[in-house]
Formats: structure tokens, C-alpha cells, sequence
């Protein structure tokens, strides 16, 4: 039976997108907000809204008690935790059983096994799956030193609860594990409360490619394409996505799609998920696999013609996906710009303020996912995410060339974007001839910085 009130525990874009899905499909929503976040529009446009805590996101947007109560006065029977915040959280997850609310997404086992990334690479390489050379869990840094001399430089510390780039560090000789230990260890507890790292061998300038994959309660998978998602910042935070991804060998995207769905199966997974690997020639690694919807979900959503978050919610109703594998095929090419609110020319780093002037693109081909308005607060306590442009076009080059003309388009004013950077990148001709490495934004930036 179809769900009928879901609360979305979350803010800006992905709130409002849940939002939209679910009254497509009949379902009442309940917002949640912090005091910093009152005026945002996903408090607009619920059904109801419930301040959860002040600013701060470990008194608002982590505080489960306060969250699990608006649910239960609400009389919501579901909550959608979109990206970030509690969105990988198992316990989270166990505690919405526990309360009777069905969590719109993967069962908390399945997180709890695959949002630890040591884990998942055991149960990844147990499966058959290729994965890149490393360590499980690094006692301190001393087994660190001792890890990389097998590895052999350079190698990557990586935190076994991390996500979006925090707690990595790149170690090139045994002269920097310490410092280097020292510094992800701290910022994987600062941001996941968790310190446990873990090593990979650094496979040097590879694509960074992931595959979207759906499964149902019904034991039912499917893959919904690749996406390229090797434009990222030096933090390994990605700001330009692609799909299909462009020059890979019709052998290499068939195994990437094959090895995908063999990992999905292998964990009996429900709901929308996301496989990411390192693809480097024609070998791949499996990486890590993202236990939610992601950011960049919209341009699978544009090329394959499937509504992941509506379909996530079916999913977690109890229905079978709407579609099998024969019936999904790519249409297209499409590609998504991140703006934030970020100074490019100072590492990218957060910015601040109020927005002045607001002027969001439209035309054939483009969507825009934003939650920005002229005179909206851009808080320091959250993601710095303002909007995802996405083009859609029949050939890459049509796609590239809507993409630019709505960059174009766009005016965000009264804070640091970064508009410019991606302006920039849709004239580069590395860009423009497809396949960069990882190594391409931080290249293109110690070259020329650029901010806006």
C-alpha cells in the first residue's frame, strides 16, 4: 500500500525534490528546519513543517530525537532522508523501525555494511569483485608506514565512514604518514564521529565513474547507466557530472554495468544506490557504493527517462520497480554544473551572505534543482550547494553548448560561486575532447585560478 505522509529529513534542493515527488504521487509531506533555515522554500511548500533545533546541524538536521518526534506528531509513516545528514546512517535507520516509520531507503544491515568502506571492500572483494589494492582498518600510524611500504607510494589514506572527500589524504613518501594520519583521523571524527582509517594503493589519474542501480523488496535490480564524475575539486568533491560517460569501450562500460548489479545482488539491495569505481584504461576498481540517492542523480533521471526518488519511494511502499532492465536505455546526453557558494580562488572555500540578485536559466533542454531566491541567507552551517544546472541535449557537443548558453544565463549574486570556474570548463578544450582524469580541475586551477 502506497505511503501516505512522508517527513523529508533534510534541507534545500534534495528537500524540495523529495517534495515534488511525493506530491506526484498523492503523498503528503512534513519539513523539517532549523532556526537558520525558516524562510528556506522546502518549509514553503510542505504540507507541514517542524522546527527541529537551532542552526548548528548536530541541533537540527542530526538530532534524531527531535526528528523522530515531528514524525510521530505528524502522523507521518515514512521519512526520506534525501543526502547527507542521516541519510547513510544505519542507527537512524534502526530507529525509524523501531517507531514504526518506513525509511525510504536500503535496509540498515545493507548500510551499515556498505557505508563503512573497509567493510564493503572485504565483502566486495569476497563477491568477486575487483577492488583497488589496500588495508582494512589502520591501527595508528605506525601500521600505516608499514601498510604503504607494501603498497608502495603514493598511497591514500582514506576514513572507513567518509563521504565527499572528508578525511582522505594522498601520502607520496613515509616522511608524510604522520602528519597525514594525524589530519584525516581528526577530520573523520569531526565530521562522521568516526576516526577509523583505512589505505588504498593511489591509482594514479584514473576516471572517477559510478553506476545508478534500483532495487525493489522483491528481489528485482537494474542498473540505470554510468555517470562520469571525474571533474572534482581538490577535496575530491565533484563539480561536474556527465552521463553516458564519455570514451569508454563498449567492453569496459558493459563490465562496469555487469560488476555493478553482481555487487547490488550481493548485498540484496533496495532503493536507489550508487557503485563507484575508479576506472583507469580498461581495469576497474570498485571504490565504494553511496547507500541513497545522489546529488547528480538528475541527469540519469534525464537521460533514462525514470523518476529515481519517486521510484525509491514506490520501492519503499512495498511495489515492484516500474520498469525492468530491457526497458531502460539511454537517450541522449546530459550534464550537470554544481553552483555553490564557494571562492574557487581560495581553495574553494564556503562562502557567506545574503544573495542579492537571482536569475536561474530555463529554456529547452535545461532543468534547474535550486532552492535560492533574491534575499535568501547563505548560512555557514550547511552544504554550500545553491543549484544544479542540467543540460540535456541529443550529442554531447549539443549538450555542452546548452550548458554554456544557460551558465550564461545564470545570475547568483551577493556571494562567491562557482559559476565562473564552470563557464570556463565548458570551453576547455581538454573538456570539450572527454575523459578527464580526476587530476583535470585541480590541474586547470593551479594553472589559472579562477573565482567569480
Amino acid at each position: 500500500m502506497m505511503l501516505r505522509k512522508i517527513l523529508i529529513a533534510n534541507r534545500g534542493e534534495i528537500a524540495l525534490r523529495v517534495n515534488r515527488a511525493a506530491h506526484e504521487l498523492g503523498i503528503e509531506t512534513v519539513a523539517i528546519f532549523s532556526e537558520a533555515d525558516r524562510e528556506s522554500l522546502h518549509v514553503r511548500y510542505a504540507d507541514e513543517a517542524f522546527c527541529v533545533g537551532p542552526g548548528p546541524v548536530a541541533r537540527s538536521y542530526l538530532n534524531i530525537p527531535n526528528i523522530i518526534s515531528a514524525a510521530l506528531i505528524s502522523g507521518a509513516d515514512a521519512i526520506h532522508p534525501g543526502y547527507g545528514f542521516l541519510a547513510e546512517n544505519a542507527r537512524f535507520a534502526e530507529i525509524c523501525a523501531d517507531h514504526g516509520l518506513t525509511f525510504i531507503g536500503p535496509t540498515p544491515d545493507v548500510i551499515a555494511k556498505m557505508g563503512d568502506k573497509a567493510t564493503a571492500r572485504a565483502l566486495m572483494h569476497d563477491a568477486r569483485i575487483p577492488t583497488t589494492p589496500g588495508t582494512g582498518i589502520l591501527a595508528d600510524a605506525a601500521a600505516a608506514v608499514h601498510a604503504a611500504r607494501k603498497l608502495k607510494y603514493p598511497v591514500l589514506l582514506k576514513a572507513t565512514a567518509g563521504g565527499g572527500g572528508k578525511g582522505m589524504r594522498v601520502v607520496f613518501d613515509a616522511t608524510e604518514v604522520d602528519h597525514a594520519f594525524a589530519t584525516a583521523q581528526a577530520e573523520a571524527e569531526a565530521n562522521f564521529k568516526d576516526g577509523r582509517l583505512y589505505m588504498e594503493k593511489l591509482i594514479e589519474r584514473p576516471r572517477h565513474i559510478e553506476v545508478q542501480v534500483l532495487g525493489d523488496t522483491l528481489g528485482n535490480v537494474v542498473h540505470v547507466g554510468e555517470r562520469d564524475c571525474s571533474v572534482q575539486k581538490p577535496s575530491h568533491q565533484k563539480l561536474i557530472e556527465e552521463a553516458p560517460a564519455t570514451g569508454l569501450s563498449r567492453a569496459t562500460r558493459e563490465r562496469l554495468h555487469e560488476i555493478a548489479l553482481a555487487a547490488a545482488r550481493a548485498v540484496h539491495y533496495t532503493s536507489a544506490g550508487t557503485l563507484e569505481f575508479l576506472v583507469s584504461g580498461g581495469d576497474v576498481f570498485f571504490m565504494e557504493m553511496n547507500t541513497r540517492i545522489q546529488v547528480e542523480h538528475p541527469i540519469s533521471e534525464v537521460v533514462y527517462g525514470v523518476d529515481l526518488v519517486r521510484e525509491q519511494i514506490r520501492v519503499a511502499s512495498g511495489e515492484r520497480l516500474a520498469f525492468s532492465q530491457k526497458d531502460l536505455s539511454p537517450r541522449g546526453h546530459a550534464i550537470e554544473c554544481r553552483i555553490n557558494a564557494e571562492d574557487p580562488s581560495q581553495n574553494f572555500a564556503p562562502a557567506a551572505g545574503t544573495l542579492t540578485h537571482v536569475a536561474l536559466p530555463g529554456g529547452f533542454g535545461i532543468r534547474v534543482d535550486s532552492h535560492v531566491y533574491t534575499g535568501l541567507q547563505i548560512s555557514p552551517y550547511y552544504d554550500s550547494l545553491l543549484a544544479k544546472v542540467i543540460a540535456h541535449g541529443a550529442t554531447r557537443e549539443e549538450t555542452i553548448a546548452r550548458m554554456a548558453c544557460a551558465l550564461a544565463e545564470t545570475r547568483i549574486e551577493g556571494v562567491k560561486t562557482t559559476l565562473d570556474i564552470c563557464r570556463s570548463i565548458m570551453r576547455d578544450e581538454r573538456f570539450l575532447a572527454g575523459g578527464v582524469s580526476i587530476e583535470f580541475l585541480p590541474d586547470l586551477t593551479a594553472m589559472a585560478p579562477l573565482g567569480t
